[in-house]
């Protein structure tokens, strides 16, 4: 496996935008020719080599690449755009945009992200060790299918519209979610273990969305169904017991999405 090493050469203000950072476009390349891949910061072009120094060569494939982002870049954005394979470390704060549809091999942030991680993601791993912003997951202005497939895993909080409009893959929070968790959901599973504020799930019409903690504000178009314990998604576990409700009935057609909540912390429901 070969490593490719970027080092911030400065703090950056107006952001930069920069897709051509996955092992994708590194493969087979020297540090030289990795360097001299353009990249954008406003209006106008620049080489990748204004705003990091770089260290190694790229493998073979994007498989055999590994690209480690040594620092903080949270005015970078895009980084693992679309890759397929191969792998990205980023020691620091990751820029909005990190592995929007991302179609393979693994992203892991070892600081927060900004929103719009994991947009309209395809497949993959994007594990964000801290906490993220809005839209994580979720589909881009417009459309109405966010990810398909793949994995996020976020160890801390994530804010408004988590796994907005997911059709398929699944989110894990480890912490606290804001407003409109799984909007418009259609497909997929979202776990979060710990609370939700409001409008969980609303416009939901299929998929699965699990909540630990308490739900400040039920939202009023789901419908009790049953109780259950010790959930099981694969190998995601969910202990405890759970009150299963179907939903959201706000709307027309066919609802056939399922929303899970912790009894220990919701017994008014």
């Amino acid at each position: 496996m070969a490593e490719v090493t970027l080092r911030p050469k400065t703090d950056i203000d107006i952001m930069v935008e920069a897709e051509v950072i996955t092992p994708d476009n590194f493969a087979g390349k020297s540090a030289a020719e990795i360097g001299a891949l353009i990249v954008w910061q406003g209006p106008r072009e620049f080489p990748l080599s204004n705003f990091f120094d770089v260290q190694g060569n790229g493998g073979s494939s994007a498989q055999e690449t590994t690209i480690i982002v040594d620092g903080n870049v949270p005015r970078v954005k895009r980084i693992g755009q679309q890759m397929t394979a191969g792998k990205v470390i980023i020691k620091g704060d990751a820029g909005m945009h990190v592995g929007s549809a991302m179609a393979g091999g693994e992203i892991v942030v070892e600081g927060d992200a900004e929103s719009w991680a994991g947009m309209e993601m395809i497949g993959g791993l994007l594990h964000i060790k801290g906490n993220t912003k809005d839209h994580v997951g979720c589909a881009y202005r417009g459309s109405w299918h966010g990810m398909t497939g793949g994995r996020i895993v976020i160890d801390g909080n994530a804010m408004n519209q988590l796994g907005g409009g997911i059709s398929g893959g699944e989110i894990i929070v480890n912490g606290n979610v804001d407003n409109f968790c799984g909007i418009r959901a259609n497909g997929g599973l979202i776990v979060v273990k710990g609370n939700a504020f409001r409008t969980v799930g609303a416009e939901m019409t299929n998929g699965i969305i699990v909540v630990g903690g308490h739900i400040s504000r039920f939202t009023p178009g789901f419908q009790y169904q049953d109780v259950e314990k010790d959930l099981k998604f694969g190998d995601i576990e969910c202990p405890g017991e759970y009150k299963k409700f179907a939903g959201d009935y706000a709307m027309p057609q066919k609802v056939k999405g399922i929303m899970y909540v912790s009894s220990e912390f919701n017994g008014g429901l």
